[in-house]
């Protein structure tokens, strides 16, 4: 009788161990690669210019199974707006962050930061 409360004590020790591992820790995923391009510029994402002393902005664009996934994230489409002409384009945005699906292209995601205060800048406009 004590071995056996002795093996149930044992038991829910290590139950409990492994479920504070797995429950405190939280979740957990590793960074995964990525497909970007990125441009500074200075002026705004229609109107850009060679960056200054004073006003720097960066642009980043991903692209590939990334960009699906964030666009995936920012449901619904956006409803009558449209880059291009081409039949079966969607476009989605929340915030400064912006992505597009075109047949032609496949997904892509447009995001950007003003790089002297820090604050997000939407990365590109039609």
């Amino acid at each position: 009788m004590k071995n056996l409360l002795l093996v149930a004590c044992a038991c829910a020790c290590v139950l409990s161990a492994a479920y504070a591992a797995n429950g405190s820790g939280g979740w957990y995923e590793k960074y995964k690669p990525l497909k970007a391009s990125y441009l500074i510029y200075s002026g705004e994402p229609d109107e850009r210019a060679a960056p200054t002393k004073t006003d720097r902005k960066i642009a980043i664009v991903v692209e590939g199974d990334p960009a699906k996934e964030v666009f995936d994230s920012l449901f619904p489409d956006a409803k009558g707006v449209t880059c291009t002409s081409e039949p079966g384009e969607r476009l989605r945005r929340k915030g400064d962050v912006w992505c597009s699906y075109r047949p032609s292209d496949g997904y892509r995601c447009f995001m950007g930061f003003n790089l002297r205060n820090g604050r997000p800048h939407s990365g590109a406009s039609c």
